[in-house]
């Protein structure tokens, strides 16, 4: 699904209108759009008591003709229109829709809220739209905290975008509407996509109305969703066995970290890969073992300290598919010239995280023989980049073009870069997954998809951030956000290969 800007959106309308659907069956398109949004979730509308925010602009043309529907189709126990400027400066097609409300019998415009609508159950915000340029002022942003705070208990629509939202941005102004829902057209936004703002829109549905597919294909931002990757996670072909499905090579776990290893070898098991060694340090191979017997397991020299030795890992990697390489691998000056060596000389695709990144940081991109997937949190980036995380957006995607890599920003609404320029944002996650070996499940799951899938990477670590998100979202749903730890996530994976098909 695509991410477009205000100045895109604007773009593929121009050209919609222009190759023949006007841009007032545009507006009508969306009015249905929203109205079906409200009747799927807000039935009956007949019962409700209902007020419709409308600006001058085509923000409020969409209200209008939202109104007019309502009036026509449902007519609610109650129904009132407050316009945000008079009549009169209403253009185009939103003074049109004007005409046509009239025309249909509606009378219940007003220039404030009248005081027998203060009992409104559903509000309908189509005061303004993508084309606000900086804060909300005036008329306009008096009515948006009368909306947002003056109908305690009711439920608020916003149409395309809460009003005062700045649209190409994760941040905004004041003041700006609060929505319980939001209903956009053709495709989502970056305010839709990028927190802060993408925790006010409420429940998100984009309707389309008429646009082209076409129209969006130079757009290189996608909003992660499961039709891009789903035929990966398809019912296997009944000849498969555990060679089809490829070999997974972990390379994690020093001394005292044998979970990190443990967990990221299950995840990837877990996550569909035939085979999965999992090398680690030789004092750590009896407790992975015996956490996981499922696992294979390949002993890595350790110095008198109890670090991983550099030492040659040529005869191991031979006929592995994908690599995983970091948790809790340390970061002694031997496991730090193991892991360059390996980063640098690998053939096959890499997923790098943990204590492999702080392995990398400070030395610049040593270059690759195969795929690499670096998988950093922010401090880990900064560290990779040598600054602060600045925009997560733009430093990922400056990052993994720059160097010819995949780059996974994890956080909140993890970004996911490749060099080609394009990029996806991962709506799925939940603060419960916020605790120790979040990070290795996640490392598991992309080498395991990626060796199932080793020509369509893209798509693999695209999957891997969904169900990893998802999985995490159906644990608290089930447990609670605090009680909610790393291992749980894999037993909500079933679901989330489930939730991927609804």
């Amino acid at each position: 699904m695509k991410i477009l800007t205000a100045a895109e959106m604007r773009e593929v309308d121009r050209r919609t209108i222009e190759s023949g659907i006007p841009g007032l069956i545009l507006m009508e398109n969306a009015a249905h759009r929203v109205v079906e949004v409200l009747e799927r979730d807000c039935a009956p509308l007949r019962e409700q008591r209902i007020v419709v925010f409308c600006g001058k602009g085509n923000n409020g043309g969409d209200g209008l003709a939202i109104a007019r529907l309502l009036h026509v189709l449902h007519r609610p126990a109650s129904l009132d229109v407050v316009l945000g400027a008079r009549p009169q400066e209403l253009l185009g097609d939103a003074a049109t829709n004007l005409q046509m409300l009239r025309v249909c019998g509606f009378e219940a415009i007003h220039d404030h809220v009248p005081d027998d609508a203060r009992g409104a159950t559903l509000i309908i915000d189509a005061l303004l739209g993508t084309g606000i340029e900086g804060d909300a002022r005036g008329r306009a942003a008096e009515l948006i905290i009368e909306l947002s705070f003056g109908f305690p208990g009711a439920k608020i629509c916003a149409v395309d975008i809460p009003s005062g939202m700045a649209s190409d941005s994760g941040y905004s102004g004041t003041p700006v509407a609060r929505a319980d829902f939001t209903v956009t057209f053709t495709a989502p936004k970056l305010c839709h996509a990028l927190p802060p703002n993408c925790d006010r829109i409420g429940a998100l549905t984009v309707g389309r109305i008429g646009s082209p597919d076409s129209l969006m294909e130079s757009v290189l931002r996608n909003l992660t969703h499961p039709s891009a990757f789903a035929d990966l996670l398809e019912p296997r072909a009944r000849a498969g066995h555990k060679g089809t499905y490829g070999h997974v090579l972990v390379i994690a776990g020093a001394r005292s970290k044998p979970g990190a290893a443990a967990m990221a070898g299950i995840a990837a098991l877990r996550a569909g890969a035939g085979l999965v060694t999992v090398a680690s340090a030789e004092s750590a191979i009896g407790a992975i073992a015996a956490h996981a017997p499922e696992l294979m397991t390949a002993p890595l020299a350790e110095t008198a300290g109890g670090a991983i030795a550099e030492q040659d890992l040529s005869a191991l990697l031979e006929d592995k598919t994908v690599v995983a390489i970091g948790p809790g691998l340390g970061t002694d000056p031997d496991t730090i010239k193991l892991v360059r060596r390996l980063v640098t000389g690998t053939k096959q695709p890499m997923v790098i995280d943990a204590d492999a990144l702080n392995a990398l940081a400070g030395t610049g991109w040593p270059g690759a023989a195969g795929p690499r997937i670096l998988t950093p949190h922010p401090g880990e980036m900064a560290r990779l980049q040598g600054r602060p995380v600045a925009d997560r957006l733009a430093d990922a995607m400056e990052y993994a073009k720059h160097f010819g890599v995949t780059l996974l920003l994890k956080g909140q609404r993890t970004v996911i870069a490749n060099a080609d320029g394009e990029c996806w944002i991962n709506p799925t996650g939940t603060p419960a997954m916020a605790t120790a070996g979040s990070g290795d499940i996640l490392t598991g799951l992309l080498a395991g998809l990626a060796a199932q899938h080793p020509a369509r990477l893209n798509e693999a670590v695209a999957a891997a951030a969904w169900l990893h998100g998802k999985s995490g979202e159906l644990a608290a749903a089930t447990l609670g956000e605090m009680p909610v730890i790393a291992t749980d996530l894999l037993q909500f994976l079933p679901a989330a290969l489930r939730a991927a098909h609804a």
